[in-house]
């Protein structure tokens, strides 16, 4: 009886080994027949990852043109808006020397006029 005991367990360990070629077997056949289509499958995932980073650099790229624009374009208001802060300073500062023209000019009417009636009335006292 041991001897046929015997013969079961060597029997199912040569069936297990026997399995395990066989199982080991077709995962490697299965591996050969797909490898054309896992390295195109691979391919097509690196053609997607170079695209996809070809479209972030061309985003990033319009983003930078974009941020420049607006700078130019604040950069050009900011340019404006000093001249027009330059020219109301130097329109104020211009009107400001005309009205003290005009004072100067007033003051020295009034003297004139001032001196012409002293010499007036000298001029009716001899």
């Amino acid at each position: 009886m041991k001897n046929t005991r015997d013969n079961e367990l060597f029997d199912r360990r040569a069936a297990a080994a026997d399995a395990k070629t066989a199982l080991l077997n077709a995962y490697r056949a299965a591996k050969t027949a797909a490898e054309p289509a896992r390295l195109a499958r691979q391919a097509e995932r690196i053609a997607i990852a170079a695209a996809r980073e070809e479209r972030r650099l061309e985003r990033e790229r319009l983003k930078l043109e974009q941020r420049k624009r607006h700078e130019a374009e604040a950069a050009e208001r900011q340019a404006a808006a000093d001249a027009a802060a330059l020219a109301e300073h130097e329109a104020r500062e211009t009107a400001e020397k005309a009205h003290i023209a005009r004072v100067i000019e007033d003051e020295a009417a009034r003297k004139a006029e001032r001196d012409r009636r002293y010499a007036n009335r000298k001029a009716r006292r001899a």
